[in-house]
Parts: C-alpha cells; sequence; structure tokens
C-alpha cells in the first residue's frame, strides 16, 4: 500500500508520526480541507502528468488551476494529464492519493508558486485519506522537488 511506502519514507527523517490518516476520505480537495479543518487553499494538490515521455508532478495550492499557456512556456508541450492506470504504474500512488513522497524512480516533482502565499500546507501522503502538515521549506526538501515553477492561474488576484 502507498501509505506504508510514504510512511516509510518519512520514518528515515523521524515525520512519520506527523502522517495523519482520517476516517473519512480526503481525496479531493474539497473532503482533504473538511479533514483537516482548514481552507481549500491549504491543500497541496499534486497533479501528474506527461512531459518528454516521462512523468512529472506539479504540487499546487489547493484553488490553484493549471494555465496552458504557461505550462506549455515552462516545459515546451501541451499539458497531457495521465490517466489514473498512468498514475499509479508510473508514480507509483492511486488517484485521490498521489503526493510528491516516495514516488517511483524517474518521476520528476515541481512545486508551483501558488503555494507560496502559505507558510504551511497539507499534501496527502499516498492514500485518500491522509495528508501531513510541512512547511514550505520540508515540503521542498522532502518532496525531492527540481525547482520552482508558476504554470497555474485562479489563484493569484493580481493576475
Amino acid at each position: 500500500m502507498a501509505i506504508e511506502k510514504v510512511k516509510a519514507y518519512f520514518r528515515q527523517y523521524n515525520l512519520a508520526d506527523r502522517v495523519q490518516e482520517f476516517e473519512m476520505s480526503s481525496a479531493t480537495v474539497e473532503l482533504a480541507a473538511q479533514a483537516l479543518h482548514c481552507e481549500p487553499c491549504r491543500i497541496a494538490k499534486t497533479l501528474s502528468f506527461m512531459a518528454d515521455g516521462h512523468a512529472i508532478l506539479i504540487v499546487t495550492a489547493g484553488d490553484a488551476r493549471i494555465d496552458n499557456a504557461k505550462y506549455k512556456a515552462q516545459f515546451g508541450t501541451k499539458a497531457k494529464m495521465l490517466s489514473p492506470d498512468e498514475v499509479e504504474t508510473l508514480v507509483g500512488h492511486g488517484i485521490g492519493g498521489v503526493c510528491p513522497f516516495a514516488v517511483n524512480e524517474g518521476v520528476t516533482v515541481y512545486l508551483d508558486t501558488s503555494l507560496r502565499r502559505f507558510e504551511t500546507v497539507y499534501p496527502a501522503c499516498g492514500s485518500s485519506n491522509s495528508a501531513i502538515e510541512l512547511t514550505l521549506a520540508e515540503l521542498e526538501k522532502y518532496s525531492g522537488s527540481v525547482s520552482w515553477v508558476s504554470v497555474c492561474k485562479g489563484w493569484d488576484i493580481s493576475a
């Protein structure tokens, strides 16, 4: 089970006890916000795409949406989300629990600037009823992200 893989990953950093599991589903931004009693925008959703023949993950704020023009400018290709079967096979986590932790080898992780307005955020932990609260520095460190990108819309009132 993917959550066990994520817990084992966090165990090496003494963070496994911070992984939260819920009786209710946290598979969507709205459900996760309800389970965590926080604003939906603070949910760090992990979106999976295919770019240059490889799976990539982009972690965004819960209220952000991919801006196709920004995505194409950043990655040189049209945004193509992975199918549910591809996500599980290529990333190692199922839909509803996709996270940037303990992913399959060869998956590249990016963090979107829509997250930068928060001190802490809540990404999933490999299951449809889990999350962990992390500071942005912790998210950057433990996700193994290669860089920050700006590929979203719908969250910045000045945009």
